[in-house]
């Protein structure tokens, strides 16, 4: 399958890496990358490995989940599923309300 990354999901990445370079540093915010990577050619190969995430908001209900490789496993990737194609829709940490945020853009908050 293909995989396609919005520019919601592309702006939270960026924001993350971002984080990381300045409150940690930089080789942490490559590995935070390079996690979410190997994430997305998994999804690539098994779509369906990631459980529907369950919201009641019509806009999400059919979104799926799938945490990011260790070490940063609280991190949650978002993203439907269309034909033969992945699109990645939001990153972000696990312990925020959840169903409001991923209605925000992301550079709020």
């Amino acid at each position: 399958m293909s995989i396609r990354k919005s520019d919601d999901f592309i702006s939270d990445l960026e924001r993350r890496f971002e984080w990381y370079a300045v409150n940690a540093n930089w080789e942490i915010a490559e590995r935070y990358l390079a996690a979410v990577e190997t994430t997305c050619r998994l999804l690539a190969q098994h779509p369906l490995l990631g459980p529907v995430a369950g919201f009641s908001n019509p806009r999400l209900r059919d979104w799926r989940f799938m945490v990011v490789f260790r070490p940063f496993q609280k991190h949650i990737l978002f993203y439907e599923t269309n034909g033969d194609e992945v699109m990645l829709r939001r990153a972000m940490h696990g312990q925020r309300d959840l169903p409001r945020r991923l209605m925000e853009p992301p550079a709020v908050g």
